[in-house]
């Protein structure tokens, strides 16, 4: 699905990632600025509130021609991702949620195994080294730096004092990291979604012209070619995520009679409509193109599932589970990637999309089919997008309750 994304991307539009990760600063320069309690960045309200003394400090760094920086890292580090997928990949059976968050945190150790150990250097990686990649890089991802403006060197005593106002503000960072690393993982599926989204342009001229020829024809191909894309996108990520194929193999077992029922489906629409029941021709197209979604959806909470109990019975499950279901962790495992919260979403306004474009009139026109067929597609592209402005909100509010 990559190849089938960059196909609609100029060269010039897939620069390489660093491997550092992209980051941003918002700089102070001038004494006064420090004052200034409504226009500062948070973290150094922050700071001072819970080290007055630090304001004078600063102040007596930005008078000697250097400036404050607040260095916010804006993707994961490639390494970070790598160890994080090793670790998850050959210890916690593709799970990230039941051991990450904890480790940013409170350093808790993730539990390894001689076989797993074993599993993993078989593979080149080294389950040790790969926690302590992640564990060195934690501070890195918000942190204080000094600018040295008039280029006049900076000294061993304000490198340590930067690093040791930065593990003060460490607390007030701890959910960009965890949230950073998670959405960051799961960047390959919201390609995907955005893929999905990008083969409406491809799907609309086609239905429209099968349905021009072929009354049905156009609604079939509507119906079940974005939901093959999805489906095919699907297995690629879950192989990326570590499942094997032969764990995905058992999936067809279901997906080729569901696949079967929803053509079906879509050949009943026309006679739906010719009887007047317009309703159920619009709902019976939405569910048909969205069947292999729906199925899918199911399909991985139940991997995962599989998952949380295979932890829990090797002792791997931490405390932080608390009383939570079994069901309820697999839930949060798989729809915490908005990508794929999205096209469950996607999937269940279908049939409601379905039902508009025949109520309208629309079920003959190859465009609407294709929009409706991709209703998961865009509703997923969507929900990443707003996802990412909703958690960046959230974390601002969160960051502003704690210098109040």
């Amino acid at each position: 699905m990559r190849l089938f994304s960059r196909m609609f991307r100029k060269d010039e539009d897939l620069p390489e990632r660093p491997p550092l990760g992209g980051y941003s600063i918002r700089a102070v320069s001038l004494p006064h600025e420090l004052d200034a309690d409504a226009c500062l960045p948070v973290e150094l309200r922050f700071l001072f509130k819970r080290v007055p003394e630090s304001k004078e400090r600063l102040r007596a760094l930005l008078s000697s021609g250097k400036a404050i920086g607040i260095r916010t890292i804006e993707r994961t580090p490639e390494r970070v991702l790598e160890a994080v997928k090793h670790i998850s990949l050959y210890s916690q059976h593709n799970c990230i949620l039941t051991w990450l968050p904890e480790l940013l945190r409170e350093k808790h150790l993730p539990v390894f195994t001689p076989a797993d150990l074993e599993r993993a250097l078989a593979h080149g990686a080294d389950l040790h080294v790969e926690t302590n990649v992640i564990l060195e890089a934690r501070l890195s991802f918000k942190r204080l730096v000094l600018i040295d403006e008039e280029n006049l060197g900076i000294g061993s005593e304000e490198q340590r004092l930067m690093r040791e106002l930065s593990e003060i503000i460490y607390p007030l960072a701890i959910d960009t990291i965890v949230n950073r690393a998670v959405i960051d993982n799961a960047n390959e599926r919201t390609e995907i979604a955005q893929s999905i989204v990008k083969a409406l342009v491809i799907v609309g001229p086609i239905a429209h012209v099968l349905e021009k020829f072929s009354s049905g024809l156009g609604k079939l191909f509507a119906a079940s070619t974005d939901d093959l894309l999805g489906e095919a996108a699907e297995l690629m990520a879950l192989r990326g995520s570590g499942f094997s194929w032969k764990e995905l193999r058992k999936r067809f077992v279901l997906l080729v009679p569901v696949f079967a029922l929803a053509t079906y489906g879509a050949f009943q629409v026309e006679p739906l409509l010719h009887a007047g029941r317009t309703l159920a021709a619009g709902a019976v197209f939405g569910l048909s193109a969205v069947a292999l979604s729906l199925t899918t959806a199911i399909q991985s909470v139940g991997m995962y599932l599989g998952s949380v109990r295979a932890l829990k019975k090797e002792g791997k499950w931490h405390d932080h589970g608390g009383s939570k279901s079994d069901l309820w962790a697999a839930i949060v495992q798989d729809f915490t990637n908005p990508a794929r919260l999205g096209l469950l979403l996607g999937s269940a306004l279908a049939p409601f999309m379905g039902m508009l474009a025949a109520v309208l009139g629309l079920m003959h026109n190859g465009w609407v089919l294709a929009l409706v067929g991709s209703t998961e597609g865009v509703v997923a592209g969507l929900t990443v997008i707003y996802a990412n402005r909703i958690n960046a909100w959230k974390f601002r509010r969160a960051l502003e309750r704690r210098v109040r």
